[in-house]
């Protein structure tokens, strides 16, 4: 299963780490675009330049893992979709082009259900996402997420709790199943 992760998931690391993890292990291939990347970017970089350095590496590091994640829309694509906010329109010819299953945002508003099934697509938020395939797969889904807590006590010299954590992350069903 292939799924576009729409920047608003990039940004938040405890989300995104769940997110890649989980796909890491086998759940699905993710993928992004340029222009995503350089939303994320952007974001981070309003926490100073160390934050645009660690967005480019984590980039990297996805780009290395994932070679085939990267997708590059074909010109004329984008101006043949349709979104209610032309701001995103690209997520949508990203899944297109990239030949996605669906894709991944916290915009439900921005991204129909109507218009995305005109193109194959589905969409889900990230936390019924992981809920999912946590049904499936409690395992994978509780290792990946003892990872992501082991980092972030780790790299916040803080003493994190799992339902917390997850909870800060925007990813409440699944901070209850594992909390």
């Amino acid at each position: 299963m292939k799924v576009v992760l729409d920047a608003c998931l990039l940004y938040p690391t405890v989300m995104r780490e769940m997110l890649l993890g989980v796909a890491a292990a086998g759940a699905f291939d993710p993928l992004w675009s340029p222009r995503l990347l350089g939303e994320w970017q952007h974001t981070a970089a309003r926490h100073g330049p160390e934050g645009r350095a660690q967005a480019e590496a984590e980039a990297a590091r996805m780009a290395a893992r994932w070679p085939r994640g990267c997708i590059t829309c074909p010109p004329g694509l984008e101006a043949r979709l349709y979104l209610p906010d032309p701001a995103d329109t690209h997520v949508l010819a990203a899944a297109v082009a990239g030949h996605a299953d669906g894709i991944l945002t916290l915009n439900a508003r921005d991204f129909p259900r109507n218009i995305l099934a005109e193109e194959g697509l589905w969409r889900a938020d990230p936390d019924a996402f992981l809920h999912g395939i946590w049904q499936a797969q409690p395992a994978m889904v509780g290792d990946v997420a003892a990872q992501v807590l082991a980092t972030a006590r780790h790299l916040s010299a803080r003493d994190w709790e799992m339902r917390p954590l997850l909870k800060k992350a925007r990813l409440p069903r699944l901070a209850k199943a594992l909390g």
